[in-house]
């Protein structure tokens, strides 16, 4: 490579061409691997919402502590996360600072639930069936696999009427029905 002339060098001195901002996302990709995150946007917003959420409740304490509005806010805000799976039972608002992180939202992923569930073994076979259309979250048949489960919406995963896992799985449990053939 030939000696880069001044004005050159004097552009490219503050760059640092070496440590990459993109290279310092090693969290990142942990999670976008272990949860099969496909989309990048997705784990931004996940970020931005605990960011959020957290900004929330540091501005929440601060206020004095026998203050109603405090208490009411603050109970609110716990019933909302537990009703949406992001924390248990009991939570205190110290655990949003300590358990409230991305991978909490990822894990309230369709997919994962349904490896909770014991639906499918991976949570990578998981997002193929919910990709080729085999689940349905209540009446609606779910194909994102960003789709997020609340605690109430996790007794309606169940697979399609018309899927070929179910079949199957009528078939080995001996249940299969002629009248579904039709």
């Amino acid at each position: 490579m030939r000696q880069l002339k001044h004005h050159e060098a004097k552009l490219l001195k503050k760059h640092d061409f070496l440590q990459w901002k993109q290279d310092q996302n090693q969290r990142e990709i942990k999670v976008m691997r272990r949860y099969h995150v496909q989309n990048r946007d997705d784990y931004q917003k996940y970020n931005k919402m605990v960011g959020s959420i957290r900004h929330l409740s540091l501005r929440l304490s601060t206020l004095p502590a026998s203050d109603p509005f405090r208490t009411k806010h603050e109970s609110q805000l716990l019933a909302k996360l537990y009703d949406m799976g992001l924390l248990d039972t009991g939570a205190k608002m110290s655990d949003i600072m300590e358990r409230l992180n991305v991978s909490a939202f990822c894990r309230r992923r369709l997919p994962v639930v349904m490896v909770r569930l014991k639906m499918s073994e991976t949570v990578g076979q998981a997002v193929r069936y919910v990709e080729q259309g085999n689940v349905r979250v209540g009446p609606d048949t779910i194909t994102d696999p960003a789709f997020m489960i609340t605690r109430n919406m996790e007794d309606f995963v169940t697979w399609l009427d018309t899927s070929h896992i179910k079949r199957t799985i009528a078939r080995y449990n001996d249940e299969l029905d002629d009248f579904d053939l039709l």
